[in-house]
């Protein structure tokens, strides 16, 4: 196996640094990971949030829907510039609705921050579990595997 490039960043530990200030709900904290001209494909299929500061609007309004974050990353792996995650959202709607969704994305990086950001994930599951109904027994085992 080659040595590691010591002037590529630690892809794996900056996206932790994301993960760790969204579970706090620390959007500066997420935001100071991010490119300035970012764009996230936080659902692949809509719109994107194209800026950091529409990534400020946007995280702002979702802290309001996603309490006690509890969001975790399964696998991951790195080709280039590119962080590949596989893990599953996990959180509390505002009407106290637990919600574990399996969660998919691809990042890409300018130096150290975040300049591209891709989420595979079924807004419509998202949105049928927000409102109650019960998760499939195939999304509860993809929700609940180990990290590794």
């Amino acid at each position: 196996m080659p040595a590691k490039d010591m002037t590529t960043p630690d892809y794996r530990k900056i996206f932790d640094a994301v993960v760790d200030a969204w579970h706090r709900h620390d959007i500066d904290g997420v935001l100071a990971h991010l490119n300035d001209d970012v764009i996230w494909h936080y659902h692949v299929g809509s719109k994107p949030v194209r800026s950091k500061s529409a990534a400020r609007k946007f995280l702002s309004l979702l802290a309001g829907r996603q309490l006690d974050v509890g969001w975790k990353i399964f696998h991951h792996a790195i080709s280039g510039n590119r962080l590949f995650v596989e893990g599953a959202d996990v959180y509390k709607t505002p009407d106290g609705i637990a919600v574990t969704m399996p969660y998919m994305g691809v990042l890409e990086f300018r130096g150290n921050l975040i300049c591209g950001w891709r989420d595979y994930v079924d807004s419509s599951i998202v949105a049928r579990l927000e409102a109650g109904e019960a998760p499939a027994d195939y999304l509860i085992e993809l929700g609940q595997r180990a990290t590794g």
